[in-house]
This record gives C-alpha cells, structure tokens and sequence, in this order.
C-alpha cells in the first residue's frame, strides 16, 4: 500500500475539509468535530461532482413520530450538484443503495502529519 502525506495535523480544523491531489487521483479530506481524520475520493458516483465543493453537515437520526433529533455534525458530505449524502467514515450513501458509495482511505496521524494510505 501507498501513502502521502496530505498536510500538517494541526493545518485543518475539525469542521474542515480539502481536496488533495494523489497522483492521477482526487481525494477529499475531512477533519471531524472529534479531530480525526476521514478521506473519500473526490468525485460523486452519481455524476462526478467534486465532493469537496460539496457541505459538510449532519443529519437527522431516527426518531419518535414528529420528532426531529439533529446529529452526526461534519460526519456527512453532501453532493454540490444534486445534494446525494455520503457518511464520511465509511463512504456510504445515506440512502439505501449499496452501489452508491465513495471509496474510502484509510488516514493516520504520524509524526504531526496528515498520512493518506491508498
């Protein structure tokens, strides 16, 4: 497995997201409200928009009827073109359709630096 390094740990706040360039490959990175780390590929399996053009949210979890319970924040990237919704920590579609994911890297934090496994 290869590995870059993709910026300095303490370069994004949690919150933040960026594209990096891997060689042929776009990835987008994404620091999450704990601190750690997420990265998908950068384009959307729909139509290939770039996803780090997209927002980064949350979401509404299960609830009772009539109830609307607020969560996930900066764990959910939306589509900038058609507002598809991927979970940043697996690169699922936050709709029921498997094939509608986004492959996923792993990210480790290595001597102050932001590494990128592809």
């Amino acid at each position: 497995m290869r590995q870059v390094v993709a910026c300095g740990s303490e370069e994004m706040a949690p919150g933040q997201k960026r594209a990096v360039q891997v060689g042929s490959r776009s990835i987008v990175l994404v620091r999450l409200g704990n601190g750690d780390y997420c990265a998908l590929m950068n384009a959307c399996p729909h139509q290939g928009a770039p996803l780090s053009e997209g927002e980064l949210t949350g979401t509404t979890l299960p609830s009772t009827v009539g109830e609307y319970v607020y969560g996930r924040d900066d764990e959910v990237l939306r589509c900038p073109w058609h507002r598809w919704e991927f979970d940043v920590t697996s690169g699922n579609a936050l709709f029921n359709d498997r094939r509608a994911c986004v492959k996923r890297y792993d990210v480790t934090v290595e001597g102050g630096d932001v590494v990128i496994h592809y």
